[in-house]
């Protein structure tokens, strides 16, 4: 039998990788989107900043007032799943999601609603 060839995967199966996006790792850029952010959104679950810039950069932070490092890894993993559900559809610019302790005690369905409608709220969803 021929073998079949190989097709290169869609960036959304590789679990945990956001291929369109940079990460932001400089404190000096975290400070300057947490200072200077054009859109700031609070909901019980999580804060979102969003700074526009010609670049793709997102950051996922969960601080210890969440827990042990099991706990913040988990918060860091719903954000990241919640932002790629969404990914195809935001602005180029720089991203900031903070995790708050109640996300962990969540639904999934509850947040992503919430995720959806603060994308909405900051105008940061194109069409």
């Amino acid at each position: 039998m021929p073998e079949e060839p190989k097709v290169e995967r869609d960036w959304r199966y590789k679990i945990g990788r956001i291929k369109t996006f940079d990460r932001i790792r400089d404190t000096r850029e975290f400070n300057t989107v947490y200072k200077k952010a054009e859109k700031t959104w609070h909901t019980p679950w999580f804060v979102l900043f969003y700074k526009k810039s010609p670049e793709r950069k997102v950051a996922f932070v969960a601080s210890k007032k969440l827990g042990n490092a099991i706990k913040r890894n988990r918060a860091k993993r719903l954000l990241r799943a919640h932002f790629l559900s969404h990914i195809d559809h935001l602005k180029v610019g720089k991203y900031i999601l903070v995790a708050k302790p109640p996300l962990l005690a969540a639904s999934y369905t509850e947040v992503s609603k919430a995720f959806q409608n603060v994308l909405r709220k900051c105008k940061v969803l194109t069409n």
